[in-house]
């Protein structure tokens, strides 16, 4: 169970982290639309494991390979905003949050 700490450290970084991909736009990211839609942070604050919702959902491998290769970077402009709250800015791990499509694949399934 995820303490106070953990869950106001992780709506922060959910919301930077939403304004620094808003900044580098959509032409940054194969013109794919990025929404972070959750953030869990470990209770040591060293591992965050973002979820990313991607749309469209099918250049989603290309932008989370994109992120990737840009994580560093994004870890640096991420300390920068959250320099004061934290010491240590935590490890960023990318995943999709395929949840959205799992809701649409099962919308389909009740229409037929």
């Amino acid at each position: 169970m995820d303490n106070i700490r953990q869950l106001k450290i992780a709506r922060q970084i959910q919301k930077d982290l939403g304004e620094i991909f808003q900044l580098r736009g959509m032409a940054a990211y194969h013109g794919a639309m990025i929404t972070v839609s959750e953030v869990r942070i470990s209770p040591d604050l060293s591992v965050a494991r973002v979820f990313l919702s991607i749309f469209p959902s099918d250049k989603s491998e290309d932008v989370i390979a994109k992120i990737e290769q840009e994580n560093r970077t994004i870890r640096t402009e991420l300390g920068k905003k959250i320099r004061h709250q934290l010491r240590i800015v935590p490890e960023l791990r990318f995943h999709i949050d395929e949840t959205l499509d799992k809701l649409e694949h099962i919308d389909d399934l009740l229409k037929m």
